[in-house]
């Protein structure tokens, strides 16, 4: 029951993820100039990656609650960094895609497993 539930749990997870990803961060919203300091944005808009980080910690908690947090920050983070370096491999001729890949593979290895780690340590405290 228990391999059962952690190969299930981990596919369900690791299809919330892309699917996050998918739903927040396969469109761009464009780059963006500032007309006054001529500076560039984008090409996300800050309020698409506050809802992929939201929606990531809700799974990462989630997740850290029912499976081992070693699990959860590893498909995590493949779920999410594969199509993120995907798409910006496919957009990016400066080759920079790949110091891009490394840092979300960096910071969803972190927030996932600080955020599932504290949900599991929950879970055990409450019983």
């Amino acid at each position: 029951m228990t391999t059962r539930r952690t190969l299930l749990g981990g596919l369900l997870l690791a299809l919330a993820t892309a699917g996050a990803w998918v739903a927040w961060l396969s469109w761009e919203s464009g780059w963006t100039v500032d007309p006054q300091t001529g500076d560039m944005s984008g090409p996300y808009a800050v309020w698409q990656v506050a809802a992929a980080v939201l929606t990531l910690g809700a799974l990462a908690a989630v997740g850290g609650w029912w499976l081992n947090i070693w699990l959860v920050a590893t498909v995590m983070t493949v779920a999410f960094t594969v199509p993120w370096a995907m798409h910006a491999a496919s957009t990016d001729d400066t080759g920079l895609w790949a110091v891009g890949a490394a840092l979300v593979a960096i910071g969803t290895t972190i927030g996932t497993t600080l955020v599932g780690g504290a949900a599991g340590w929950l879970r055990r405290r409450t019983g």
